[in-house]
């Protein structure tokens, strides 16, 4: 029998219907006195369910453990996100993915990225197709993933460009929601598909099958104003 395939998201949380995929979950907030753990609460901004969807859309049979960061605001830190990182290693999954950034490095983060690539896990973080990079995605071996327009819902590009390695399918089933963290979720999905066929994939088989079965290669031309 295949051991469980365990997928890690840092998100907003997840929905109702998707409560029997959740086999872990936990919320990570900032109090006055600094960080506080509990229970999940119901998904604030709708982000993290539309992005486990986006992932099981691709893979069916894909379990989560959620770290809940974000709150009504849509707010987090690099506490929080690093905090969550750290748990999610401990509940082994397999890959974790981070629809998020931040502007600012900071090396809390930076040392929970580290820990997790060290663990082997594999970090899929979510880069703006254009303008300044962001934190985690900017970090060494954390694949950086965007949007790309051009791709239906079973295609990826392998960008290899300044702003991202890899994009996939922008549009999901949830509205409101869509762009960069979609197009990580969905990237993050095409992984974990290929995950429970081949759970012996080593990250660097990964990343060179996601290069050879990528739809598009290169970024979007844009013709004309």
């Amino acid at each position: 029998m295949r051991p469980e395939l365990r997928i890690g998201v840092v998100d907003s949380g997840h929905s109702p219907a998707q409560r029997g995929r959740v086999i872990a979950g936990r919320r990570f907030s900032l109090q006055e006195d600094g960080l506080a753990e509990s229970d999940l609460r119901d998904d604030p901004l709708g982000h993290g369910s539309a992005v486990i969807e986006a992932i099981s859309r691709r893979a069916p049979t894909a379990v989560f453990c959620v770290a809940q960061v974000f709150d009504q605001r849509g707010v987090t830190s690099a506490l929080q996100i690093a905090t969550a990182i750290d748990w999610l290693v401990a509940q082994d999954v397999r890959l974790i993915n981070l629809s998020l950034g931040l502007r600012q490095d900071r090396h809390l983060l930076r040392e929970a990225c580290a820990a997790a690539v060290a663990r082997g896990i594999l970090l899929c973080a979510s880069s703006p197709a254009q303008g300044e990079g962001v934190f985690p995605a900017k970090y060494p071996q954390v694949l950086r993933v965007t949007g790309d327009a051009r791709c239906t819902e079973q295609q990826w590009s392998w960008l290899n460009s300044a702003q991202a390695d890899f994009a996939a399918c922008v549009h999901g089933t949830y509205p409101g929601q869509s762009g960069a963290s979609l197009g990580c979720a969905a990237l993050s999905g095409h992984i974990v598909g290929l995950l429970i066929e081949n759970p012996e994939a080593s990250n660097e088989h990964v990343v060179e099958w996601l290069q050879k079965n990528a739809r598009y290669h290169g970024p979007e031309r844009r013709v004309g104003a």
